[in-house]
């Protein structure tokens, strides 16, 4: 028997890889029937556009074609590297995305213990449908919601500010809070959201772990940073590389919304100025120079932030 195991071992590894993938998707179809359309998805709008990172090499002319358009080598980075707004957008872009990482990184997973300890379950299930509520708001009505609650003369803030005697104030016609308004409305909209991993690896503890801690004495907040806490660093480690991943892009669609000619200062960012020198000013190899020098940035970032993880932490995503 054991003879015959390993005769069929050898055989399958002297299969070639398109031959057992053959075999494979023979034997269990349906599986890849059913994650098909995800993989068409990815090669249409993740793989296929790849096709277009040689205009950032290129000064692009649109009767001439991709192909046909002559190539300039490093000039649109050049170019984006020495114009005058370059300082800005590069300040207003990892201010951005680092206070969200700050403020908007620990406070879904101080959410999620908070529940973990709640014994009400119908206050539980209530408090996490209300935080789960916002994040299905449109990001459009998001920031028209925003924009009418700080209206300086109807807003319901500068209403509140009128009732105890304080001046009205226009909180999006200010520069210096622009950071904030986005990152707490974004802690708001996705703090819920957000937990749901957390909620799920917190509910895999095992309780002897509790019921230990509880007979030597610990007390919950005890019990959150000896038990809890380094139960679920797996899952905090992966989440915050994968964000470290993101943090050049900025979300241009709540920017941009929220965005005006008394905040552009501290409202304008990579995305936004893709955007504009891309499809209104038709520049559309330095648009693509821009995108592809923030996209290698992201990708740098995860890299070195998983490499820091796996040293201090032994924990990486990859």
């Amino acid at each position: 028997m054991a003879e015959q195991k390993k005769a069929g071992f050898a055989g399958r590894q002297t299969e070639s890889l398109p031959a057992r993938l053959l075999k494979d998707m023979r034997k269990n179809w349906i599986l890849y029937v059913m994650i098909l359309p995800v993989v068409v998805y990815y090669i249409i709008f993740a793989y296929a556009p790849i096709y277009g990172i040689q205009l950032a090499f290129k000064d692009y002319i649109v009767k001439k074609g991709i192909w046909g358009s002559p190539w300039i080598g490093m000039e649109n980075f050049t170019r984006f590297f020495s114009s005058y707004n370059f300082g800005l957008l590069l300040k207003n872009t990892i201010g951005i995305s680092v206070y969200s990482i700050l403020v908007g990184f620990p406070i879904p997973i101080v959410f999620a213990l908070m529940l973990n300890y709640l014994k009400n379950k119908y206050l539980k299930k209530t408090v996490q449908m209300v935080s789960y509520a916002p994040y299905f708001i449109s990001t459009v009505v998001m920031c028209g919601m925003i924009t009418i609650f700080l209206n300086p003369d109807t807003g319901i803030f500068n209403t509140i500010r009128g009732f105890f005697g304080m001046e009205s104030v226009d909180f999006l016609g200010k520069p210096e809070l622009f950071k904030s308004i986005y990152v707490w409305t974004g802690v708001w909209q996705g703090m819920g959201w957000s937990s749901i991993i957390y909620i799920s690896a917190l509910s895999g503890v095992d309780y002897q772990l509790h019921e230990a801690a509880i007979v030597d004495g610990a007390n919950k907040l005890q019990r959150i940073l000896h038990v809890d806490l380094p139960s679920i660093k797996p899952t905090i480690v992966m989440l915050l590389i994968l964000q470290m991943g993101s943090l050049m892009s900025v979300g241009f669609e709540k920017v941009f919304l929220l965005q005006n000619t008394l905040n552009k200062q501290a409202a304008s960012v990579i995305s936004t100025y893709v955007y504009e020198v891309g499809l209104i000013n038709s520049d559309y190899g330095y648009s693509t120079a821009i995108g592809l020098f923030n996209s290698v940035i992201n990708m740098i970032l995860i890299v070195a932030a998983n490499q820091i993880c796996k040293k201090f932490t032994e924990e990486s995503l990859f």
